[in-house]
């Protein structure tokens, strides 16, 4: 009989991937990028590129040794300017040139990086500044004003100020300047004092370098995590745990050092920040930056113009590609792309079958965490890709499936329960938050095991499936309903392009529960609620299939397009004392 403790799934693994790659070597995160730098100075990093109207998409490349050496220099400017080692900075950037040059120059100089959403509101930005102590922030011009509404309430000192032209292409930069610069609010004419102009920092202290010893041990990473059901949370990671996350995903991914990585997911999120750039970078890879993975027009240029091999999304992203006019109407070709991995929300079906039929590559669902500290789980790139599943366990990971009453007992496999993990990559704790770090970190056997909160079970192979998050699980006639499994079914109507659901207050039965969807139709289709009743009867039982629909024109989502589902159950709410 099988048990978690035998790791069925190191058996499916691809001919070639390790069980274990222990030892990891003792090293800090940025010398990938200096190792890449000497290895292959003159290869392309990263490309900044945009479309102009009459010239097309125009780009401008930074190569590895002048990512490398502009990384270091402003990582010698922090330390002068006061930056001790264990100081967090704040980036307030999307996927530009700058984000990468300011994240590795953070960990050169010893600092912590403490990436966020360049969009929040005030009040969120104001939180996760003061939460994380920062004394410096990174920004780009366009928030420059914001962020110094907020400083008298932080303890920043220095704002050190980037303009989205400074890696435009000439002519790009000359376009941008005369049309969009003022219009678009990223002109910034003065600085206040203590404030800093990037290119400026980069040319007064070009050549230098830091020198700070930096251990593997050490911080370097505060990843907030949880803002959409509480207080948000730093979830702290060391070197040593990005640095085994990012070997991992190379072991099982097993990439070549010429792709061309599409770098469309957020890099203020682990997601984008180890799956995509620390991967990328630790290859020698070419990183083909989108600054806005919702602009799909954009997304869609960029692949016809870089013919990207390799990149990571989430469903929504992959569904919209997938929809875009210029994919449908085959103007467009996907054939470049060979690999892409799915994440933060259950891939549907459909959309992984249309967007393989579509590329001709594989499309591999995984799973992964803020707290570990991105990807736990993929699907093997060229074994079997079981439906459904997040896919097979990382090396050196371990894996259970426990109890949701007791959190101790394992439960049989094939049984559900709570998803909880073991190994090198897991985070440290939350930032200040000791209760509750003690309740996702908890000592077991002599290991440290991370309770994920997903409701999950494992088959006999080692094939794990997320049924649902344990706070979204919804009791409807005394029976256990799992939205995820309910959205995935409403998905596969051929009129839906996207569903959430969510168990929402009875409206005639106090103190229970009913199930409601929230429907996004494709372009042109039309459906009733009887018939996606009738549609879910031959895939759920009764309790199972909702009783309320909505149809509106998107859902809300998250900094990487995950559906908020707590947000949909305030606009019910909301909507219920409207009318009365």
């Amino acid at each position: 009989m099988v048990t978690y403790a035998d790791r069925p799934w190191v058996k499916k693994y691809d001919q070639g991937v390790p069980e274990s790659l222990k030892p990891y070597p003792k090293t800090p995160l940025h010398n990938f990028l200096t190792e890449s730098a000497k290895k292959n100075p003159g290869s392309t990093a990263l490309i900044t590129n945009l479309h102009l109207p009459l010239f097309g998409r125009v780009d401008k490349n930074l190569t590895y040794a002048e990512l490398d050496k502009q990384s270091d220099a402003l990582a010698a400017a922090l330390v002068e300017k006061g930056l001790k080692k264990g100081d967090r900075v704040a980036l307030v950037l999307p996927n530009t040139a700058a984000f990468v040059i300011g994240f590795y120059a953070i960990l050169k100089a010893g600092g912590v990086v403490a990436a966020t959403n360049p969009t929040y509101p005030p009040e969120k930005l104001q939180y996760q500044i003061n939460d994380c102590g920062a004394e410096f922030v990174i920004a780009m011009s366009l928030f420059y004003n914001g962020v110094k509404k907020i400083q008298p309430k932080t303890k920043v000192k220095h704002v050190i100020v980037t303009n989205v032209k400074e890696y435009f292409p000439g002519v790009g930069q000359l376009l941008f300047t005369l049309a969009k610069e003022k219009k678009d609010g990223h002109r910034v004419e003065t600085l206040a004092e203590g404030d800093f102009w990037l290119q400026d920092i980069l040319t007064q202290y070009a050549g230098r370098k830091p020198n700070v010893e930096i251990m593997p041990e050490d911080l370097a990473l505060f990843q907030y995590t949880g803002g959409t059901t509480g207080v948000s949370k730093a979830a702290m990671s060391t070197h040593s745990a990005l640095v085994a996350n990012t070997l991992q995903m190379k072991a099982v991914l097993q990439p070549k050092a010429n792709e061309i990585f599409l770098g469309a997911i957020p890099m203020f999120h682990v997601f984008g920040m180890v799956a995509v750039l620390s991967v990328a970078i630790h290859l020698g890879a070419s990183i083909v930056l989108v600054p806005n993975a919702r602009d799909m027009n954009d997304v869609i240029g960029a692949i016809d113009k870089y013919k990207p091999t390799l990149f990571h999304g989430v469903p929504a992203l992959y569904n919209g590609i997938n929809n875009h006019p210029d994919i449908t109407s085959g103007k467009v070709s996907l054939q470049s792309i060979r690999l892409c991995v799915s994440g933060s929300a259950p891939l549907p079906p459909a959309t992984k079958r249309e967007f393989e039929r579509l590329s001709g590559g594989k499309l591999l669902e995984g799973f992964g965490m803020s707290e570990a500290p991105t990807a736990t789980h993929v699907n093997p790139p060229r074994g079997e890709n079981r439906t459904g599943s997040i896919g097979l366990p990382l090396p050196d990971m371990e894996m259970r499936i426990v109890d949701l009453d007791d959190g101790e007992t394992d439960m049989p496999v094939g049984e559900v329960g709570e998803l909880i993990m073991h190994g090198p990559q897991v985070m440290k704790g939350y930032h200040g938050m000791p209760t509750e770090t003690a309740n996702v970190l908890r000592e077991k056997d002599g290991k440290v095991w991370l309770y994920t909160g997903d409701i999950a079970r494992m088959d006999d192979d080692g094939y794990f499936y997320i049924v649902d998050r344990k706070k979204d699980m919804a009791l409807i006639g005394g029976y256990n309903v799992y939205p995820a499994a309910v959205e995935k079914v409403l998905k596969e109507h051929p009129a839906v392009l996207e569903v959430g659901v969510a168990a929402v207050p009875h409206p005639e039965k106090a103190g229970q529960e009913a199930l409601k969807a929230w429907i996004v139709l494709k372009p042109g289709q039309t459906v009733t609620e009887k018939e996606l009743i009738d549609h879910c009867a031959g895939h759920l039982a009764r309790y199972e299939t909702p009783s309320r629909f909505a149809f509106i024109n998107e859902l809300p989502k998250s900094d990487v397009l995950k559906t908020l589902r707590r947000e949909l159950i305030r606009m019910e709410m909301e909507e219920r004392e409207n009318q009365g």
